[in-house]
């Protein structure tokens, strides 16, 4: 059984940094794209990142270019989302997702598992 674990999130001032860590388990991800969502109060879910676990491949969403970097280990079984220069309009839930397809896809449609979500705050 596929479980996703998020961690990481809290309360931060605007300009500030968080790392968000999702454990992922109960499958080999080798062929897996591993990306990242945020869902903020009254909004869409969005495509934040995603990365090809394979190959270290990314895609990112316009809004975090510069700001936000993600990564993995592949030792740990665990996918990163490093957030710098963090915004108010950061502010979500942000979860992890897999795809058992190849393609890093920025639809949340295209992802198979999700994990519970941890919220991010970022104070004005």
């Amino acid at each position: 059984q596929v479980q996703l674990v998020e961690s990481g999130g809290g309360l931060v001032q605007a300009g500030g940094s968080l790392r968000l860590s999702c454990a992922a388990s109960g499958r080999t991800f080798s062929s897996y794209v591993m990306g990242w969502f945020r869902q903020a109060p009254g909004k869409e879910r969005e495509f934040v990142a995603a990365i090809r676990w394979r190959d270290g491949s990314t895609n990112n969403a316009d809004s975090v270019k510069g700001r936000f970097t993600i990564s993995r280990d592949n030792a740990k079984n665990t996918v990163y989302l490093q957030m710098n220069t963090l915004k108010p309009e950061d502010t979500a839930v942000y979860y992890c997702a897999a795809d058992r397809r190849f393609g890093l896809s920025i639809s949340s449609d295209a992802y198979d598992y999700w994990g519970q979500g941890t919220q991010v705050t970022v104070s004005s």
